[in-house]
């Protein structure tokens, strides 16, 4: 009877360490902490370097490069996240496993992949960036029926004729969608508008005369703000900013983003976001910490910024929750 009580007693123990355990795991985050290991809901650092978030409905769908040291060398993957408040993020998988496509070469690359939503098709169409050495700079285009994928790939070219390397998104306020484009023998990058479909690159709208890449677009109070990053590849540097009343431009001289002996704190741009509430409109800038060495380690800087009037500013990088009905924001303490 001692014996089985006492097997009782650790089978007890082991159940409640257990349940204590993923109870930790399980329990939701209350502040963003830009810089630092970013967990999933499962407790594992998010994968979606150089990624986009498309919003539908209340919920918002991260995707970007995985890069978990688990994959297979030979493939390359999209993973995918969806969030209701930006803080806690559920891994919905891999939402687009890739072989070499079209017989590349073995170190071909596909990056920052960014996903459209058309209302009209009810597809998810998803660009990326694909190239080999950096030479061939192409767009690829996968589609799916759901978000959370799986994505079926379609075709990679060159948009309009012209180079593409880092691609950005943007929706403007009428729906109509925008790819973003580093055409660099052009001297500059490129603002597209996609076919009503979305499954091609359409019409070239303008070409900014600035040597950056990591482009990103948001129409805040009657202004269009555009944020990129120089062309350093990994190594960080001072991002900028330009503005314009139309995105035909003109727009205005590029200035800094944050104190240019930063280097933006060591990030480099990917998106901005526009959270619209019941008391403020707040946009937050995505990016992203690149560890060449150990890329699934790379850490993510989703920061509100300063903006309006013609300025925009990124505050240094510190831990803050956000309150997704009023859109307000709160640094807190570390």
């Amino acid at each position: 009877m001692k014996n089985i009580l006492l097997k009782r007693g650790r089978l007890l123990l082991t159940l409640f360490l257990v349940t204590q355990f993923t109870d930790t795991f399980a329990q939701k985050q209350t502040v963003i902490r830009p810089g630092e290991i970013w967990p999933d809901t499962d407790g594992n650092h998010i994968q979606a370097h150089g990624g986009g978030i498309t919003q539908i409905g209340d919920t918002y769908y991260w995707y970007g490069e995985a890069r978990a040291q688990s994959q297979d060398p030979d493939r390359r993957y999209v993973g995918c996240y969806s969030s209701k408040d930006l803080t806690n993020w559920k891994f919905r998988g891999n939402v687009l496993e890739m072989a070499n496509p079209d017989t590349l070469a073995a170190n071909w690359v596909l990056e920052r992949p960014k996903v459209f939503y058309n209302k009209k098709t009810k597809k998810y169409v998803m660009y990326v960036h694909i190239d080999v050495n950096y030479k061939l700079a192409q767009v690829g285009i996968a589609v799916s029926n759901k978000p959370t994928g799986p994505f079926e790939y379609v075709r990679r070219f060159h948009p309009l004729g012209f180079e593409s390397r880092d691609i950005g998104q943007f929706i403007d306020e009428d729906g109509s969608a925008y790819l973003i484009f580093e055409d660099r023998p052009s001297g500059g990058f490129r603002i597209a508008k996609l076919s009503d479909d979305y499954m091609d690159v359409e019409k070239n709208i303008c070409l900014l005369k600035e040597r950056i890449e990591g482009g990103a677009i948001i129409y805040y109070e009657g202004l269009y703000y555009c944020v990129g990053s120089g062309l350093t590849g990994w190594k960080p540097n001072p991002n900028k900013y330009a503005t314009a009343t139309s995105l035909e431009g003109p727009w205005t001289e590029f200035k800094d983003i944050a104190p240019p002996e930063v280097n933006t704190y060591g990030a480099q741009s990917s998106m901005l976001i526009k959270v619209v509430g019941s008391k403020k409109t707040t946009v937050l800038l995505l990016a992203d910490i690149w560890k060449p060495e150990t890329q699934w380690d790379s850490r993510y800087v989703l920061m509100p910024l300063e903006i309006g009037n013609g300025k925009l500013w990124l505050p240094t990088p510190q831990p803050y929750t956000i309150n997704m009905k009023t859109g307000e924001t709160t640094f807190v303490e570390q």
